[in-house]
């Protein structure tokens, strides 16, 4: 049965959506199209694929790219919805905010799958060819949506608008979708550009010759960084320095997000509104400044663990990784939680894979080569779907598995791979839409400073250990013997006149500059001054334009974690454990590496976002103090984008 709408159709003539583009035109073909033929993937799927092949040839903007993931999803969950009698839809029929999508009434149709099928193509088509029309890759991606559309028989002239056709659904449901962008608070008729927010602090001059930080302001405030030759997180070559991406984000409309979580700070005339506050972080004075020098520390020290020849052998395989029982909630416990000098954190393991009932198969290789790689695989680099992205294909990567059983949260009946799709798609984007909105908000509110900053700035003012020593400052960085000390008279570093004596130097790993050829070469560890720290990052990017604290990929990562494990109503992956193989000096993008073969394993869905949390600091992205309050805000966000969800689809 299909459900009616009343009222009037709300939408703004959005379809002409090819701004310039080469147009292509499909031949028209028979309606009653033989689908029983096609993949084996659903229709949402395949226009999931495009999407996500739509953000590797787009700029990077994990903001941008987890909400282009939920309006997807949604238009696409909507057009199947519009079919169904049992669920509810989200947009259309619907009023979101301030928006209203209202519907006609339409004729029943006999054919509801091909009519689903049909609505969606046009939805996620419409959607994709609009929001892409400036991106870099622009060409590339209309073509593979042009492709996909002749491949299923759609014309893609058919811009009709309405409900007496399915391709006039799926168009009316995009325009709607694309109407509601443009009153969401993303700004995106000004390219998601920050209406107000401005740093405080002059940009650091980062190349391969640049030493300290001398020019920073506020060691508590985000700094922009002007890199010669910087090319972004997607590949693409940009010319001016980058400015802080979604500082305003917090505005943006939420999926589950609600005002009971929800409080609004206001600064210079600015509204940051904050979901599940995480409050402020250790700054450099006050009475969290220990632990401010603490968690830049621990980034420093942990850089000492990217050496393959340090002989320290790790167990890697769930038999000696994740299975954390609990994360710290306040700063001072963070000690606690993460072993500070060795690498790593307090996750026990499991004792036997509990769908095989054997044990987990030991797997040891060099630390060196896991964290890097490690580092590597989450790092969400060139040709990547950014982190929100990463999420959709490790679920689809679930999807596939032939030992997951297709049933909603574990129970009921089996569904259909369309359904699945539909379902888990607008589930996890809503999750992953909700973590960006929640963790750009607190990055603009806090504005905090990133580990290149911060450890380059306090190097230059000194040691904070000891006053009895020299150079002495209260806010310089504390000495780890081993780790973090001052260069001493008879130091290979001290310099040809000394001009180095009583500097901090830092065993870490040395940087872009002792790699010229990174199929070959590798930077190593070793002491280098710690006014020439660089972040385990390819030199044209060194870290995200954008405030640190929490961390995005903490924050998405634990709220898709949540979400997996509540639609498949399992914490394990489908066997018991997910791999990704890693061919020995194949996968490293900067240095050559790893040394050898490995597989990185998790058994949960949990257990991957915290590997995804430590990654960030091997790569000197974030430190801890950005990691677990983005984890704690991910978990909550998760589980009430289920809830949500699950409203809509018990009508």
């Amino acid at each position: 049965m299909i459900k009616h709408f009343t009222g009037v159709i709300l939408f703004v003539f959005l379809l002409g959506c090819n701004n310039g583009l080469e147009s292509t035109s499909n031949e028209e073909v028979n309606s009653d199209r033989d689908i029983s033929k096609r993949t084996e993937h659903s229709i949402a799927r395949m226009w999931n694929e495009v999407l996500l092949e739509a953000i590797r040839n787009d700029f990077a903007r994990p903001t941008v790219h987890a909400r282009n993931l939920w309006h997807v999803s949604a238009a696409m969950y909507d057009a199947w919805s519009f079919y169904e009698s049992s669920t509810t839809e989200y947009l259309l029929g619907n009023k979101v905010g301030h928006f209203s999508c209202l519907a006609e009434p339409v004729p029943i149709t006999t054919s509801v799958r091909s009519a689903q099928e049909e609505a969606i193509s046009y939805a996620a088509y419409r959607i994709i060819i609009k929001r892409f029309s400036n991106s870099p890759g622009a060409r590339v991606i209309k073509a593979k949506a042009d492709t996909l559309m002749a491949s299923l028989g759609y014309d893609t002239n058919l811009d009709s608008l309405g409900f007496s056709t399915a391709a006039a659904v799926g168009n009316s449901i995009a325009a709607c979708y694309l109407s509601f962008g443009l009153q969401d608070g993303s700004n995106e008729e000004n390219d998601y550009a920050n209406q107000s927010y401005k740093p405080v602090n002059p940009p650091l001059i980062l190349s391969l010759d640049s030493v300290g930080n001398p020019d920073l302001v506020d060691f508590n405030r985000w700094q922009p960084l002007d890199i010669p030759g910087y090319i972004d997180q997607a590949g693409n070559p940009i010319t001016e320095p980058p400015a802080f991406l979604g500082a305003e984000w917090g505005n943006v409309q939420p999926f589950s997000l609600s005002e009971n979580d929800k409080h609004v700070f206001s600064d210079n005339g600015i509204d940051y509104p904050l979901y599940f506050d995480p409050g402020m972080p250790p700054l450099i004075t006050g009475e969290l400044s220990d632990e401010y020098k603490w968690t830049f520390a621990m980034v420093a020290i942990w850089s000492a663990q990217l050496d393959q020849t340090d002989n320290v052998l790790w167990d890697i395989s769930p038999n000696r990784l994740g299975n954390i029982s609990s994360l710290p909630d306040s700063f001072k416990d963070h000690p606690h939680f993460y072993s500070f000098f060795d690498g790593g954190d307090k996750g026990q393991g499991y004792a036997i894979n509990p769908k095989t009932g054997e044990p987990y198969k030991a797997q040891w290789v060099p630390r060196g080569d896991y964290t890097r790689v490690l580092a590597e695989f989450w790092a969400d680099g060139p040709d990547s779907e950014t982190p929100p992205g990463h999420w959709f294909v490790i679920l689809n990567m679930v999807n596939d598995h032939p030992e997951l059983t297709k049933k909603w949260a574990g129970t009921g009946s089996v569904l259909t791979n369309l359904e699945w799709d539909i379902k888990s798609y607008f589930a996890l984007g809503g999750a992953l839409h909700d973590s960006a909105i929640a963790a750009w908000g607190v990055k603009g509110r806090y504005d905090y400073i990133r580990p290149v900053s911060a450890i380059r700035a306090m190097a230059e003012l000194g040691q904070s250990s000891d006053s009895a020593l020299p150079a002495y400052h209260v806010n310089g960085l504390p000495l780890y013997e081993n780790y973090i000390e001052l260069v001493q008279f008879d130091d290979p570093l001290v310099g040809p006149a000394q001009e180095n004596l009583h500097k901090i130097k830092i065993k870490a790993w040395r940087g872009p500059r002792f790699v010229n050829d990174p199929e070959n070469d590798q930077a190593g560890v070793g002491w280098i001054l710690a006014e020439n720290w660089w972040p385990y990052q390819r030199p044209s990017f060194v870290t995200p334009p954008f405030a640190g604290y929490v961390s995005g990929h903490s924050t998405f990562s634990r709220a898709a974690a949540e979400l997996l494990t509540a639609i498949t109503g399992d914490e394990y992956f489908p066997g018991g454990m997910s791999e990704f193989h890693i061919k020995a000096n194949a996968f490293l993008v900067f240095e050559q590496g790893p040394s050898r073969d490995l597989t990185l394993q998790w058994a949960t869905y949990r257990d991957a976002s915290d590997q995804c949390s430590l990654s960030r600091i091997w790569g000197g992205i974030h430190p801890p103090a950005d990691d677990i309050p983005g984890r704690l805000m991910g978990e909550r966000i998760g589980k009430g984008a289920f809830e949500k969800a699950q409203h809509y689809f018990n009508n």
